[in-house]
């Protein structure tokens, strides 16, 4: 994990927020800060429960923890963002039989319960969170939120493989605060690198770095629509690949999922599927094939080639699995039109939330202007446009 460069003027607010809320420290007590990134998809949407392929990048935007450890077991957590505070025993913290009350700290203390069902040795602590992540924007502010209080609750000297982390953060969520989520949120937060998108084999959980060609930024848009349906389209969408499956499986036997599944046997048996079934399952074959042949045109710097799978890949998110919304698609058409904008589509589960953007450096401008001025008046809606940096996954800050 990495130690990142401090930002003294952040370190200095949350110092004094901690002795705000807390009172002033002891000397035993000193301030430990841990930062987690999140992160955006630069394509691969819905193919983690599909056992496929993703290519996401840890960003800027993150989520920091200050904090000072106690001895007592207990955590007491506040946030700059939100007037509810939390507070827990580390022994005692247990899952909510009613599913919980939705309060942003059960993030933390799902992630003491997860930690302390492995066996591994935890701390309490008073901390203060602050979050640069734009919060229902698709972003990953809880897997963040998630990855920062491990690491606040780990003993410091310990390092955890990022996967292992990720899977117990993945289980916190799941378990804990109830939300059926896959690791690719979690890992992409812990184990990202700066500068690299991540190729991730969601069966195996398998990463190769993969470089983004020299002055190609990533960009950011928010629709500002916020994504009402997102929840149960998802569960609709994992339904209709699990039933393409179990339908193919009968004349296709040892298929586990779309990951195994080829555009020809797809042609071959599409006529026992629904139509909307078929229409999902060609998605999932085509966009697996469009992920690994986003990296190697990244690595190969060819941005012709990019252009044209970021554009068949939002097509086929719009026409073929039915995730895309009218915010999303006039977000990406004004994009395309700028140039200097190399590829844009949408990411996420979808109906709504944010557009991923390669944009050559010095058009950034021009994309934010184009935004400020065409997307607001076309959708009634506010667009925002964040150039984001490519950074290192969850690690501590150093504070001196």
């Amino acid at each position: 994990m990495a130690n990142t460069t401090p930002d003294r003027d952040r370190i200095a607010m949350l110092s004094g927020a901690l002795d705000r809320a807390y009172g002033p420290a002891a000397v035993s007590a000193p301030v430990e800060i841990v930062r987690a990134p999140g992160w955006v998809n630069l394509i691969g949407d819905h193919l983690d429960y599909n056992e496929g392929f993703m290519l996401p990048v840890a960003i800027e935007m993150d989520t920091w923890i200050a904090f000072r450890r106690r001895r007592d077991g207990r955590v007491r957590v506040v946030s700059r963002h939100s007037p509810e505070a939390g507070s827990f025993q580390i022994d005692g913290v247990e899952p909510a039989r009613d599913g919980g009350a939705g309060r942003w700290s059960d993030y933390v203390a799902g992630m003491a319960w997860s930690l302390r069902k492995a066996a591994i040795p935890i701390y309490g602590f008073d901390g203060v969170v602050d979050t640069t992540i734009p919060l229902g924007s698709g972003l990953s502010a809880s897997a963040a939120l998630e990855l920062a209080s491990a690491l606040a609750l780990l003993d410091g000297s310990r390092v955890m493989a990022p996967p292992s982390l990720a899977a117990l953060a993945q289980r916190a969520e799941r378990e804990f605060v109830g939300l059926d989520c896959g690791i690719v949120d979690q890992l992409a937060s812990a184990a990202g690198r700066e500068g690299k998108a991540m190729l991730l084999d969601c069966r195996s959980l398998d990463t190769r770095q993969v470089a983004l060609p020299f002055g190609v930024r990533v960009v950011i848009c928010d629709t500002g629509e916020k994504p009402e349906r997102r929840a149960s389209a998802h569960n609709a969408r994992r339904a209709e690949c699990a039933r393409a499956v179990a339908l193919l499986a009968e004349r296709m036997p040892g298929l586990c999922s779309l990951r195994d599944l080829d555009a020809g046997s797809l042609r071959r048996y599409r006529a026992i599927l629904p139509e909307n079934v078929a229409a999902r399952a060609e998605h999932v074959v085509s966009e697996n094939g469009r992920v690994l042949a986003a990296a190697t045109a990244l690595e190969a710097g060819d941005l012709d080639e990019l252009s044209r799978i970021f554009a068949q890949s939002h097509a086929s998110s719009r026409d073929l699995y039915a995730i895309s919304s009218p915010a999303l698609d006039t977000m990406v058409e004004i994009a395309r039109s700028i140039p200097g904008v190399v590829a844009a589509r949408m990411t996420g589960l979808g109906f709504g939330g944010c557009t991923v953007n390669l944009v050559l450096a010095d058009a950034v401008p021009a994309l934010k202007v184009a935004v400020g001025r065409e997307y607001d008046r076309r959708t009634g809606l506010r667009g925002r446009v964040y150039p984001v940096a490519i950074v290192d996954g969850a690690g501590p800050i150093a504070t001196d």
